[in-house]
């Protein structure tokens, strides 16, 4: 029974694989390198035989790289597009790290909830005294907690970024301020902010420019950046600068206002954390260090009173 779970574990792990190869190397990929070996017989003359060229190829390319694409294809098939535009959204809100897609995504969490599923029923396999509803029940939770650590690991990085672009904004406004003031236009000013810092905030500025340079308007730009960072205070900052730009009014007043309010907005979060700060205490405190000062405090009148034999010890 052991070795039938093995082997159940083992290929299901491999097929995770190879679904992640096959969304990773799409089929040009494959074409190309056909191409290229074709071009190579031309030009040296010779005749072609394509079981010999096709034979000629690495394993790897001939196997491992179509099984991985048609599961690849499938798994992409049969996964709900609206999931597909969760999981992209999440990315763009999260800076998308790795530069990955939501179908390799979603291969992640596969390959990570097999993983976890297939640790937890080896290990309680081992033992040999476990109940199989438990091994069972067990078993399930660790595969649906490995499906939901990328997805954990995924909000934690769209709630860093969002706390840096948030805390970086008033001095990025401020530098904004003072550059549009000395007479730099507004987009040469976003480039002095890129050249200042190297954060969230500076590389989301950073793409807008590509953008602008690309030819798309700096209010589309500018509303795109938003639209991947999500949080109210930059919607509330593009929409500041879009309607200066368009009402026709100072674009440095509108900065100059839209920096102390950024400032503003960063004390009163501060000062909301620092009132969190004594309820998120209570926990550690509560079973790590009153337990610590109950033993030193009680132990040396126990011993005593185990001395005394008051107990009849």
């Amino acid at each position: 029974m052991p070795g039938l779970i093995i082997t159940i574990v083992v290929i299901l792990v491999i097929a995770g694989i190879l679904v992640f190869i096959g969304i990773k190397n799409p089929k040009s990929q494959s074409d190309d390198i056909l191409l290229e070996r074709l071009d190579e017989f031309s030009q040296t003359g010779q005749q072609v035989d394509l079981e010999k060229l096709e034979m000629s190829q690495p394993f790897v390319e001939r196997v491992v790289y179509p099984i991985a694409r048609k599961l690849g294809e499938i798994t992409v098939k049969f996964t709900p597009q609206n999931w597909l535009n969760s999981i992209s959204r999440k990315l763009e809100l999260g800076g998308n790290p790795g530069k990955i897609d939501p179908s390799v995504f979603l291969v992640l969490q596969l390959v990570a909830a097999v993983g976890c599923g297939a640790l937890a029923l080896m290990v309680l396999t081992s033992s040999g005294s476990t109940p199989p509803a438990q091994i069972f029940l067990l078993t399930l939770v660790a595969t649906g907690a490995g499906f939901y650590i990328p997805q954990f690991y995924l909000s934690r990085n769209v709630t860093k970024r969002q706390k840096n672009v948030r805390r970086a904004m008033p001095d990025a406004l401020d530098l904004l301020t003072i550059c549009v003031e000395a007479g730099l236009g507004f987009d040469a000013a976003m480039a002095k902010v890129v050249e200042k810092w190297n954060n969230q905030l500076s590389m989301a500025l950073n793409r807008v420019l590509q953008e602008i340079q690309l030819g798309k308007l700096r209010r589309e730009a500018l509303k795109s950046m938003s639209e991947n960072i999500g949080i109210s205070e930059m919607t509330s900052f593009v929409a500041a600068v879009i309607q200066s730009e368009q009402l026709g009014v100072s674009m440095a007043k509108v900065l100059r206002i839209q920096a102390d309010q950024m400032r503003v907005r960063r004390r009163q979060l501060a000062e909301e954390a620092a009132h969190q700060a004594p309820i998120k205490m209570l926990l550690p405190m509560a079973f790590i260090i009153f337990p610590s000062l109950l033993i030193i405090l009680l132990a040396p009148a126990a011993f005593q009173i185990m001395k005394s034999g008051m107990f009849g010890g």
